[in-house]
């Protein structure tokens, strides 16, 4: 279970079976933005709020360091190894085959339940805007989970089962339009950073911290969300024209200018209608997505940010511009499929590449004859994320989500010092700045932020891994390519594999 696959052997791999590589600096740059600005900011800023007040402000930075860290850390990885697979693929070539597949099983939480999130974020802004620019009341018990005071979120469902269709049709066709929603969400930003920030009161950023910094941190916990997105850029490196440059400028590029954005949208919520907690009668902040919140939030009118499923079109729509607010939730309402679809993708690539080493059942990686996809592995996961979106609230959706990614961020720190010191002399095209010192930070970041999050997704997660283990020694470990001595090349499939993330 600690055998490796030799760096060489997955290099080898990927040139005999390759993808078309046709992604170039700016468009990996585009591509991170597209998977990181969606859900966290849009919808994840009222459920910061109610964990930390105004000192979501903090929140956002301590959530970006860790995530810069870190992305220098992939940054490294992505060029010498620049093939699919992201962290899953790095691990095993440093750290063996055991802590592979667990990094690997993670990221499937990872994506699969962010996708159900950013459905859950779509649903909230969709649902606003047909209810303020219509003037109905569409019933909570149709767009809300159980745990959300509703019965089931109909909306959320759907979108996830459409972007699941549009997946088994073809990627290429989707992805084209990648530049454009980027650019929709990207102006809708501005255009409430614009009309916001000029008119915050600073009076509303105090007190800072109304629940101390343990609500700071449980806030940066769940706002490394928003964040996340970065790492489906990794996942695209074995289709990246000259890899070895383009890699670390589309992953830090791309978080640069989101950490730019969700600092001034976060001052711009806080500044203009303020970002305290509700707090109920013992005095202590109540759990964002629970009956009680929702409970309390419909007893003062919905008249706080916490309460909002829309947190920037309702803030407009207090300060003056409900029709901007309505502009703001349609370009939400347009863009964040686009998030759904990066996350799903990134979960077929994952298990692709899992296939091709033996670890999980090569008809998961079962191309259609006809629309050349993953089909079967993409239809499985996207009935699951269609019950995840129909379920449960985006907070504790994001919250699992963040338990996987924040496990596999830090194998990916240990693997870069690790492979500093087993294997010195291979070519770095970029190196990590100051490794002994950067990875540590990062991989006791990213502990650091585990242990913020609420005991219920601690569980969870370990309940997710030790099914994980349970698959793995009654599958993988035994139809392993690796074990059977044959770590070049497997072929799955003889059709071609699935198309790359964005059209040549």
């Amino acid at each position: 279970m600690w055998r490796v696959k030799p760096l060489d052997a997955i290099l080898a791999t990927a040139e005999k079976k390759s993808l078309h590589r046709s992604l170039g600096a700016f468009q990996l740059t585009m591509l991170g933005i597209g998977a990181i600005i969606g859900t966290g900011i849009f919808v994840l800023t009222a459920e910061a709020a109610q964990k930390a007040g105004p000192g979501m402000m903090l929140a956002f930075v301590i959530a970006g360091f860790v995530c810069a860290v870190a992305a220098l850390c992939y940054a490294e990885m992505a060029a010498m190894v620049p093939v699919s697979g992201s962290a899953y693929t790095y691990s095993y070539a440093v750290m063996g085959e055991l802590l592979a597949w667990m990094v690997g099983w993670a990221l499937i939480l990872e994506y699969a339940v962010a996708a159900g999130a950013v459905s859950v974020g779509w649903s909230g802004y969709v649902v606003g805007l047909i209810e303020n620019a219509f003037a109905i009341d569409i019933p909570n018990a149709l767009v809300r989970g159980p745990m959300d005071g509703g019965l089931v979120n109909l909306p959320a469902m759907g979108i996830a089962l459409v972007v699941t269709a549009l997946l088994v049709v073809g990627t290429r066709e989707s992805a084209v339009v990648n530049s454009f929603l980027v650019a929709i969400k990207v102006a809708a930003l501005t255009l409430f950073i614009v009309l916001a920030v000029p008119v915050m009161n600073m009076e509303n950023f105090t007190p800072f911290a109304p629940l101390g910094f343990a609500g700071i941190s449980a806030a940066a916990a769940s706002i490394f969300f928003a964040y996340v997105g970065f790492d489906a850029v990794s996942t695209a490196a074995e289709e990246t024209k000259n890899p070895q440059r383009n890699m670390p400028i589309g992953l830090i590029g791309s978080l640069a200018v989101c950490t730019i954005f969700y600092l001034l949208v976060a001052a711009g919520v806080i500044g203009t209608v303020g970002a305290q907690p509700v707090l109920g009668a013992d005095g202590a902040a109540l759990r964002p997505g629970s009956p009680e919140l929702s409970a309390a939030c419909t007893a003062i009118g919905d008249a706080k940010v916490v309460c909002s499923k829309e947190a920037l079109a309702w803030t407009l729509r207090e300060i003056g511009w409900p029709q901007i607010g309505n502009l703001i939730g349609l370009a939400a309402g347009l863009a964040l499929p686009s998030v759904i679809l990066m996350m799903m993708f990134g979960q077929t690539r994952i298990f692709f590449v899992m296939s091709r080493d033996g670890l999980l059942p090569p008809v998961l990686s079962k191309v259609h004859p006809k629309f050349h996809t993953p089909h079967v592995i993409t239809i499985i996961t996207g009935v699951f994320v269609a019950l995840f979106a129909a379920f449960f609230p985006v907070g504790v959706l994001a919250d699992i989500s963040n338990s996987g990614t924040l496990f596999a961020f830090a194998m990916v720190a240990i693997a870069v010092v690790v492979l500093r010191r087993t294997d010195p002399n291979r070519n770095r095209p970029f190196r990590t700045p100051a490794v002994f010192v950067v990875a540590p930070l990062a991989a006791i970041g990213c502990v650091y932020l585990f242990f913020s999050l609420s005991n219920e997704t601690k569980l969870m997660f370990v309940g997710w891994a030790l099914f994980g283990l349970l698959v793995y020694f009654l599958y993988g470990y035994r139809k392993s390519h690796v074990a059977h001595g044959s770590p070049e090349t497997h072929e799955l499939d003889a059709d071609a594999p699935p198309p790359p993330i964005a059209g040549a």
